[in-house]
C-alpha cells in the first residue's frame, strides 16, 4: 500500500498451476485515513483505515477466510493485528463497464469502461470528483458507490508495517540474500516476497488470494497487482519466469472472485500477457517513458494511465484523447493538502 468474503481455499487450484492545463478536480471532501509508500504511490496502511461514506451508510455484511483475517461479520483482523471495518456509497458517476471472460478462467469479468474518468487514490481516500468513473484505492479503503472500483494490492513485496506478519508468520516467504537477511527495495523501503519456487508461489498466492477474496468481498470489480518487476530488484535471485508465474496465479484467484485484474507496469512482459492472464494495463509515466503505445498494443483502450509530470500529462492527452489518463502528485495527497495535484482528460 481489503476485507473479506466467502471462505474459499486456494490449495487445490494453486498447486494445480504452480508448474496541469485542464480542471483541477478537487471534491473538497475530507479525507478520513492516512498513507505510506508503496512502489510509486502512497498507500493507506494495511488494517488501519476506514474510509467512511458520506451519507453514512454501511456496506455490506461479509465474511472471510482471509489467511490474516477472523472469520467475523464485516470486521477483519489485518497483518497488523488491528480490526477495520467498510463504507461504500460515496458520490460518483455510474457508467456500464465492458465484459470480457476472465483469460484464466470461464467467469466473465468486467473491464473499465473506456475513457472512463480516472483517480488513483493509494493515499488518503477522498470524495471523488463526480465526473469520476474509475477509481482506484488500496485494499484497506472502501470501493465508492456507483464507480468502477480497483482494489490495490501490493503481491510482490511487503507493506512497511507488514514486515511483522510476513518475519513472524512466514519467514521462510521472505526472499534473502546469501547472508540470510531480507532483499529490500531501497526506494519503498520494502521486503521483496521469495516467488523462486512453485510452493514458495502457492503459498504467497494462498495468502494474497485471500486479500483478492476481501477485495471482491467489499465490493470492488478489479484488482491492480503491484511490483510485477521485483524481480529486477531481486539481485539476481528472481526471474521474469517466476514473477509471470506467480501473476498467474492471482489471476486465477481473481477470476474466481469475478474480479478483473490488471498488469501493472513492466512493459518487459507484455508480450507474455496470455501467461499471467491479466485482462488490462495500470500505466504509470508511460507517456514520461514513452510506453503508452506498447500497453495500448497489448490491450487496447484497457489502459489506465497516471502521470505524474504535468508536460508529460499534456502530451499524452493530446496524443491519446481516447485514453483514460489521471495526472497526480507523487504523493497521492487529499485535496486540501498545498501538495495535492489531480486533473484528467
Amino acid at each position: 500500500m481489503t476485507r473479506r468474503s466467502q471462505v474459499w481455499s486456494l490449495s487445490v487450484l494453486l498447486l494445480g498451476a504452480c508448474s496541469g492545463s485542464g480542471s483541477d478536480d478537487s471534491s473538497g471532501g475530507d479525507s478520513t485515513a492516512s498513507a505510506t509508500g508503496t512502489d510509486t504511490d502512497a498507500a493507506t496502511d494495511p488494517g488501519t483505515t476506514t474510509d467512511d461514506a458520506t451519507d453514512g451508510s454501511t456496506a455490506p455484511t461479509s465474511t472471510s477466510a482471509d489467511p490474516t483475517a477472523d472469520t467475523t461479520t464485516g470486521t477483519t483482523v489485518d497483518p497488523t493485528g488491528e480490526t477495520t471495518t467498510g463504507t461504500t456509497d460515496e458520490p460518483g458517476t455510474t457508467t456500464e463497464p465492458s465484459t470480457t471472460e476472465g483469460t484464466t478462467g470461464d467467469m466473465a469479468v468486467q473491464l473499465p469502461p473506456p475513457d472512463g474518468e480516472f483517480d488513483y487514490q493509494l493515499g488518503d481516500p477522498y470524495d471523488p470528483p463526480r465526473t469520476v468513473q474509475i477509481l482506484s484505492r488500496d485494499r484497506n479503503a472502501s470501493p465508492a458507490g456507483g464507480l468502477y472500483n480497483i482494489c490495490y494490492v501490493n503481491g510482490f513485496q511487503a507493506q512497511p508495517d507488514e514486515e511483522d506478519f510476513w518475519l513472524d508468520d512466514h519467514p521462510d516467504l521472505v526472499l534473502r540474500d546469501d547472508m540470510g537477511d531480507p532483499v529490500i527495495d531501497k526506494d519503498w523501503d520494502e521486503m521483496l516476497l521469495d516467488t523462486s519456487t512453485p510452493e514458495k508461489r502457492a503459498a504467497l498466492a494462498e495468502i494474497v488470494g485471500g486479500w483478492i477474496s476481501g477485495c471482491a468481498a467489499d465490493g470492488f470489480d478489479a484488482v491492480e497487482i503491484d511490483n510485477l518487476d521485483s524481480y529486477s530488484r531481486s539481485q539476481d535471485l528472481l526471474t521474469q519466469d517466476d514473477a509471470v508465474a506467480y501473476m498467474a496465479l492471482l489471476s486465477a484467484a481473481a477470476h474466481a472472485e469475478g474480479l478483473a485484474i490488471a498488469q501493472k507496469n513492466s512493459t518487459e512482459l507484455l508480450d507474455r500477457k496470455d501467461e499471467m492472464g491479466t485482462d488490462f494495463a495500470v500505466a504509470e509515466e508511460c507517456n514520461t517513458y514513452e510506453e503508452c503505445d506498447d500497453y495500448i498494443g497489448t490491450y487496447g483502450d484497457a489502459v489506465l494511465m497516471v502521470e505524474y509530470v504535468e508536460a508529460d500529462f499534456m502530451t499524452g492527452c493530446e496524443q491519446y484523447p481516447q485514453m483514460s489518463i489521471v495526472l497526480r502528485d507523487l504523493d497521492l495527497l487529499a485535496p486540501g493538502s498545498p501538495d495535492y495535484v489531480r486533473q484528467a482528460c
